[in-house]
């Protein structure tokens, strides 16, 4: 990534990904604008789990409560984050989905509300928040940004897609669907935004554990390996579960690169390459 800080603003932050994302982005020294729908959580990352981190820098993070499922709320919160950036944003993660409702329900059952509570929260809000950000992304800025450098080439948007993009398990459809639409949407972008300097891709995570990422993880103390079988390491390739760092290193690598537009990265231990038979 490159040496001088960037700014991100990161969609469901409190937890999860988003959560181990913005701490090791203020852990390199980055500023981050968080969002995220749970009052709780939100409070309990920037204030106790994120305080430490940045208690010698006012100014590293901030936080904005947004329902995705509102468009008012979302012009609402890249206002907040433009005054806090000061009009220059390197780079968007559209990171936050609605995951609840995988496997949960069959197709049969699916109502209209849970397919649009998926695609709302998983496409629309990430396409919204793409196109209000272009102002602060876009090469040249926003008239001016004291923080805006003379050779600033633009911005980057990283979608966080899934590998149930390519493939799927029962009862996905909501979720399979709109993270496959995130990758149409991807390259449609990247050709797009290509003569503002801003870049577009996609990252698709696997199996990432991020259960110790979230408030009651924290107050139980619970690490990163527990519950996680020598099985369930064994089925990845790499040897082991992933972890929010290896979504990091994408993350790392799409921010630092302006050649790298309109492309997937999968980060799931090669298991979506793997040739599986029925078990005789």
């Amino acid at each position: 990534m490159a040496s001088q800080p960037l700014n991100f603003l990161i969609t469901g932050a409190a937890r999860g990904i988003g959560r181990g994302l913005s701490r090791l982005l203020l852990q390199r020294g980055h500023r981050v604008f968080l969002i995220d729908n749970n009052t709780e959580e939100l409070n309990h990352t920037t204030t106790k789990h994120l305080a430490s981190i940045s208690a010698a820098r006012n100014d590293a993070f901030s936080a904005h409560l947004t329902n995705l499922r509102q468009p008012g709320d979302i012009r609402a919160a890249v206002a907040r984050a433009s005054a806090f950036f000061d009009g220059h944003l390197d780079v968007l993660i559209n990171n936050a989905a609605a995951t609840g409702f995988v496997g949960s329900v069959g197709f049969e059952d699916l109502s209209l509300e849970d397919w649009n509570a998926q695609v709302e929260t998983n496409l629309t809000a990430p396409m919204l928040l793409s196109q209000l950000c272009i102002p602060l992304l876009r090469k040249g800025g926003s008239g001016g940004s004291k923080n805006r450098h003379a050779d600033d080439a633009g911005g980057s948007i990283i979608y966080m897609s899934s590998t149930r993009a390519k493939q799927s398990e029962p009862n996905s459809e909501g979720y399979a669907s709109t993270k496959a639409g995130l990758l149409g949407l991807t390259h449609a972008l990247a050709c797009s935004l290509a003569p503002m300097g801003i870049t577009c891709n996609a990252v698709l995570p696997g199996w990432i554990n991020v259960s110790d990422e979230c408030k009651e993880a924290d107050e139980k103390g619970t690490r990163w390996e527990e519950g996680l079988s020598k099985e369930d390491h064994e089925w990845h390739w790499s040897g082991r579960v992933g972890k929010v760092e290896d979504i990091f290193r994408a993350v790392e690598f799409l921010s630092a690169s302006k050649f790298v537009n309109g492309q997937e990265i999968v980060v799931d231990g090669g298991v979506t390459k793997k040739m599986v038979y029925p078990e005789e």
